[in-house]
């Protein structure tokens, strides 16, 4: 009986996607390379300076949260796999094998994983990097799957990283290894592809939950429209969607109602900085209530740490209801109470971007317009956006001779 690497392997090998599948690596391609290239002043560009191209591309393309989501893995996939398979000088279809076992790794992890603390962006996305980049380098079904077992080593991350550097730069080290991984395989390397399986165990997984039915990527992707952590996409959009006209000078006390599992992430209770602010119910509610979009300059240190940001934080309290396996489970529910005694509610289940509710094109393009990305993304393809990376995000990496 094959390994799972090996079966992963084979079904990466073969893929052959569909139109529908095409169209969701070419949205991904450009929400990916549009979120990275807003972050091109960021601090991080000059701490990931010295980092290879896979790395440093994913960093600085998840240091804003801005990126998409695979909901039912809660894994970030197109900031780990596009710039492992443009690393690698890979197109849409090596995206899509790893992108697709990527989905597939995260559910096998199950929530438990995530819950127990791991970011399971880096834990997942290590061994489909791999395949990214091994089907980028015209790997074998059997290279594919020692370049998975390769990738196990580096395959870790944790959400105590959250709110610091660390998060996007342990994104960027998963990318990193993956193609790192296929490289060794591609020139000999051997490894024992059950190894993919011990792992999974180890860190609470199950192999046996891997399915390889359905399209490309099960369950498709979702879009944040604002850039911060994909649980705070709900309360923000429940706020602004249906109480735009609550003035945050005359709130007295605001109570989020949520089941505990959509708020695993929000480590950040009273926080001082843009990057603990992108993972905080409370200044999430109040960056909400104060601002009529939520956008990046709600989420610098300035913003942040406004007298009346942090009076509103202090307003908040969240109420969690047992339960809650996913970051979309049940609805959020929010009551808000104003100086004069009035009361407003606001309840919903699905934010737009989600899958349940998928972005227009016009949307889409808004996104890419706000991250100043628009006219050098009008024509990009996945030959243009690593030369196009290279030019805007230039690094310091020693080169090894070709």
């Amino acid at each position: 009986m094959d390994s799972t690497a090996e079966a992963l392997a084979r079904w990466a090998h073969e893929l052959d996607p569909d139109p529908h599948d095409l169209a969701l690596a070419r949205r991904s391609l450009l929400d990916t390379l549009a979120v990275t290239l807003a972050a091109r002043d960021d601090e991080l560009v000059r701490l990931s300076a010295e980092l290879p191209d896979a790395a440093r591309w994913a960093a600085v393309g998840h240091v804003l949260d801005f990126d998409d989501l695979h909901v039912e893995s809660t894994t970030h996939i197109s900031v780990v796999c596009v710039p492992a398979t443009l690393a690698a000088g890979g197109d849409a279809r090596a995206y899509l094998a790893g992108a697709g076992v990527m989905a597939r790794i995260g559910v096998a992890l199950g929530w438990s994983h995530y819950s127990s603390g791991w970011h399971a962006t880096c834990t997942a996305g290590a061994p489909a990097a791999a395949v990214c980049a091994g089907v980028a380098l015209g790997l074998s079904a059997e290279r594919l799957a020692t370049a998975m077992a390769l990738a196990v080593p580096a395959a870790g991350g944790v959400q105590r990283a959250f709110g610091t550097s660390g998060k996007s730069l342990q994104v960027g080290f998963a990318a990193e290894a993956g193609v790192r991984a296929a490289r060794l395989a591609a020139a000999g390397a051997t490894a024992d592809p059950t190894a993919l399986d011990a792992w999974l165990r180890l860190v609470g997984g199950d192999p046996d939950r891997v399915d390889l039915s359905g399209p490309a990527v099960p369950g498709g992707l979702a879009i944040k429209m604002f850039p911060c952590c994909y649980a705070l996409q709900r309360p923000i959009s429940a706020l602004r969607e249906q109480l735009p006209d609550v003035e945050a000078a005359t709130v007295e006390e605001v109570r989020v109602r949520t089941p505990a599992g959509t708020v695993q992430p929000l480590i950040h209770h009273r926080p001082s900085t843009g990057l603990q602010g992108k993972f905080s119910m409370e200044y999430a509610v109040a960056a909400a209530l104060l601002d009529p979009h939520p956008g990046f300059a709600s989420f610098t240190d300035e913003a942040v740490t406004r007298a009346e940001a942090q009076r509103l934080v202090r307003q908040v309290t969240v109420d969690e209801t047992p339960g809650g396996d996913w970051l979309l489970d049940g609805r959020v529910e929010i009551s808000v109470r104003l100086r004069d005694g009035t009361r407003h509610a606001a309840a919903l289940e699905l934010p737009p971007g989600s899958p349940g509710r998928p972005p227009s094109d016009e949307d889409l393009t808004a996104k890419i317009t706000d991250c100043g990305a628009g006219s050098l993304l009008s024509d990009v393809d996945w030959c243009g956006a690593a030369p196009l990376l290279a030019e805007h995000l230039p690094g310091t990496e020693k080169k090894e001779p070709a």
